[in-house]
């Protein structure tokens, strides 16, 4: 019935997995390459021959020629890393290379300097797996080679050159940057020979990696090294520098190289070991030959339709846009995604997560034609091929970033353009930086025929969709911060911006606010405050230093004099234009002087005041003139006055809610109180808010903390008392809707006995009625209960006499018109017209 399973053993076995996971070349397939595999792990050459070969490799450092260097064969090298460069297509070394890979190999301290895309990485990195190798390094033997780089795409991309060309070593290699997995690092960083790190991760691990150290140091390799000892890495690099041996090799490589003595300093480099090799010091250019560099100059609001134009007249190009801050790179991106240009989009900036960050630049580095908006993460060191235009939308910070930026294209002699867009106020200053760094480059005109205006569709984008919104507001605020923060204030500054018409460019209606230019505005109103105030204070110093001086010397004067100025006819009045009180000694003093000037003083009043010559013996004649303060000054210390009292206002903080509240918990004061009273005036209590039961009142004796029996008890009896309130409220409720039924019903036998009045009254005229109702019918079965009860109030109607009244019978049958039953008699009569009918008939009465 069943199978025999033996026979098909076979069939359901799994086949063993090989516990090698090292990634299997096409060299070691097969069994030839098993056994060549063996050979090569079991294999170990006698350790005289690796003495041997160390030492001539050394002799023959010594004597490297540069200029006489044309392939890497040239090079005294181990037969391994002859093998990675042959492999990885590596054949002629540039020129950077061959001056600096020989000073490298021999063992001196080398401070770099090339253009952009000249091969730089594969110049320290060739002398960083020599230097191992001759000292026969193991994994045993620890952390060696130190790679430190700026951004995390250049360490990966260093650690991608190092796997290429050191595929023939033992040596073990590691990437260790931020966002990853710090805890799987944490366990192989310790046995790793070569590590490749961001300054910030490598910090972490000699702060948290227990057992990790880097005594055993051989070499340290700073790959863009201006930018790592500037002053965003500044600390990090100290504290890294503590940890690190200071006898070692130190290699400094980076496009603009750094000559500070200081930084120098940091490094532990010695003047006699150190080399600086410079192959394009005295070029004409600073940037690659195949370049060409333009820029225009155009509005801050007009940068949007420019790029969007330049996109959609490039699309089968590649190229790269740089912007200042992430908010800008991100609303961009997703602004234009939006807009479909017809190519494809990418953003790289510092917010995003790691993952994501190579994926995308992956992604571009292998695409033809493509757009990638990036900051200034992706403009040093990064080997992007064939990139065809370098667009910076926004001005660099200074000549350095402009030259690692353009050098993102025009890369190992091949041919690329640059385009850079400047405002009007930072054309000048930029442009003398420019040409004081050997920087050729050219104006160029828009044409704004070929332009296309997008300011509509952005402000529909942000009007639809709120995070869009959210987005530009980013985007504006963070490019105006980044003008604010620059350093060179002659070429970037803020008042220079238009700032509605910046706003309106993203697609916002409304300027956002920026709050710190507003916080930057007051303080500098202080501060002039501050200095008039100061100035005021200082000339009524000098004021009051020059009065002192007129009475000093009016006081100097002779005897004689003044005995002659008494004897002199003075005029029986005098005006004084001076106002408050002064001393009589001041104005004889000031008043005495030569007749000529007196003539002339008053030659001078009649003139102002319109009096001529032969108004000398009028009443009122002036003793003296006092020249009139200026208005100037008046108003300016008005101003200061005024200014003081704003600079004051200002200081006194705004109290928050919770300092308001802590004053009155200080001062026992009772918050969201409500006060009732009745009709007498007496203050109603609220039962809820206020203790029922003297229990808690009369036994407050615990001094500290809560007596937790006399809590309970406490409780019991308040919980007594409330719910007697509560059952009082609803007793007084259900009275309440009592009332209000019983209001009711009277309401409707109201109605019911009018309707009977009526039918009385028209008897005589109905057909089909008798006096005692229909015929042949019940009366006793049909009555309302109602009615029944209620037969002595029907007499109330009427004050005269009346006959027997027709009882009236429930209405079994529906009637006419359901909704309007309760406003209709049974007769079809309105309510209001048989009450008109029932005054008539009393009237008629």
């Amino acid at each position: 019935m069943f199978p025999d399973r033996s026979t098909n053993a076979g069939k359901f076995q799994h086949k063993k997995k090989s516990r090698d996971k090292r990634p299997k070349d096409k060299e070691f397939a097969g069994k030839k390459g098993e056994k060549k595999r063996k050979e090569l792990l079991t294999s170990s050459k006698p350790l005289k021959n690796i003495d041997a070969e160390i030492r001539a490799l050394k002799e023959k450092h010594v004597q490297i020629n540069p200029a006489a260097i044309r392939k890497f064969t040239d090079f005294p090298l181990s037969v391994s890393t002859q093998i990675g460069l042959k492999n990885s297509g590596f054949i002629m070394p540039t020129e950077i290379q061959k001056e600096s890979i020989g000073i490298g190999l021999q063992g001196h301290d080398v401070l770099a300097a090339a253009k952009t895309g000249s091969g730089k990485t594969l110049a320290f990195l060739i002398p960083l797996l020599e230097c191992l190798y001759c000292q026969k390094w193991t994994n045993l033997d620890g952390l060696g080679a130190l790679v430190i780089s700026p951004t995390r795409e250049l360490a990966y991309q260093t650690f991608a050159v190092l796997r290429r060309i050191g595929k023939q070593h033992d040596f073990s290699a590691g990437l260790t940057v931020g966002g990853m997995n710090l805890k799987e690092e944490s366990k192989k960083i310790m046995y790793t020979n070569i590590v490749i790190c961001t300054p910030g991760r490598l910090l972490q691990h000699m702060d948290e990696t227990p057992n990790f150290n880097a005594h055993n140091l051989q070499i340290l390799i700073l790959d863009e090294a201006d930018r790592i000892l500037d002053l965003g890495f500044a600390e990090t690099m100290n504290a890294i520098l503590e940890n690190l041996p200071p006898s070692r090799q130190t290699l400094l490589f980076s496009a603009t190289q750094t000559k500070s003595v200081k930084d120098l300093a940091r490094l532990s480099l010695n003047k006699d070991n150190l080399f600086y090799v410079s192959v394009d010091e005295f070029a004409e250019e600073s940037t690659p030959s195949q370049l060409v560099q333009s820029y225009i100059t155009c509005e801050l609001e007009e940068k949007m339709t420019v790029l969007w134009s330049f996109l959609k007249k490039h699309l089968k190009q590649k190229i790269l846009v740089f912007l200042s801050t992430c908010s800008q790179v991100r609303y961009i991106f997703k602004a234009l995604c939006h807009m479909r240009p017809g190519i494809s989009l990418h953003a790289l900036y510092g917010k995003m997560k790691q993952r994501k960050r190579m994926e995308v630049f992956q992604q571009f580095c292998f695409k033809q034609h493509a757009v990638l908006f990036a900051t200034d993460i992706a403009a040093r060191g990064l080997d992007i091929p064939e990139v065809n235009w370098v667009v910076q939308l926004d001005c660099p910070e200074d000549a350095n970033t402009y030259i690692h930026r353009v050098g993102r294209t025009a890369r190992y002699k091949k041919n690329g353009e640059s385009l850079l867009f400047l405002l009007p106020s930072e054309e000048k200053g930029m442009m003398e930086n420019l040409q004081k760094k050997k920087i050729p480059i050219k104006k160029i005109q828009v044409n704004p025929k070929m332009l296309w205006d997008i300011k509509p569709r952005l402000q529909s984008q942000c009007a639809e969709n709120t995070e869009m919104k959210d987005n530009a507001k980013k985007a504006f605020i963070s490019y105006i911060r980044s003008v604010f923060l620059m350093s060179n204030k002659s070429i970037f500054d803020v008042k220079n911006l238009d700032l509605g018409n910046f706003s309106c460019s993203l697609g916002l209606e409304v300027i956002p606010r920026v709050r710190f230019l507003e916080k930057e505005e007051k303080q500098r109103l202080k501060k002039e405050a501050d200095n008039s105030v100061k100035k005021a204070a200082s000339k009524g110093e000098e004021s009051d230093d020059m009065q002192s001086t007129e009475s000093d010397e009016s006081d100097s004067e002779s005897e004689e004099e003044k005995h002659e100025k008494q004897a002199k006819p003075q005029p029986k009045h005098h005006i004084s234009t001076r106002s408050g009180s002064s001393s009589d000694s001041e104005n004889e003093a000031s008043g005495s002087s030569d007749e000529g000037d007196s003539d002339c003083d008053k030659e001078k009043f009649s003139v102002q005041f319109g009096c001529g010559d032969d108004d000398d013996d009028d009443l009122l004649t002036f003793k003296r003139r006092i020249p009139a303060e200026p208005v100037e000054d008046v108003t300016k210390e008005v101003e200061v006055d005024n200014s003081s009292k704003t600079v004051t206002k200002s200081k006194k903080k705004t109290l928050s809610k919770i300092s308001i509240a802590k004053r009155a918990l200080r001062k026992n004061i009772e918050l969201n109180t409500k006060i009732k009273f009745d009709d007498d005036g007496e203050v109603v209590k609220d039962m809820y808010k206020h203790a029922q039961t003297s229990s808690r009142e009369t036994s407050q004796s615990d001094v500290c903390g809560i007596n937790i029996e006399e809590a309970k008890m406490y409780m019991k009896a308040e919980d007594i008392v409330d719910k007697q309130i509560y059952h009082d409220k609803v007793n007084a409720k259900h009275k309440e809707i009592r009332f209000k039924r019983k209001e009711m019903l009277r309401e409707k036998r109201m109605k019911n006995q009018r309707s009977v009045v009526l039918r009385t009254g028209s008897d005589e005229e109905s057909q089909g009625y008798s006096d005692y109702g229909e015929p042949g019918n019940d009366y006793d079965e049909n009555y309302s209960e109602d009615e029944v009860s209620n037969e002595s109030d029907d007499n109330s109607i009427c004050s005269s006499p009346s006959p027997p009244l027709k009882r009236k019978r429930k209405n079994t049958a529906p009637s006419r018109d359901s909704d309007n039953s309760e406003n209709y008699d049974q007769d079809g009569l309105n309510i209001e017209d048989t009450e008109d009918l029932v005054l008539k008939l009393m009237h008629q009465s």
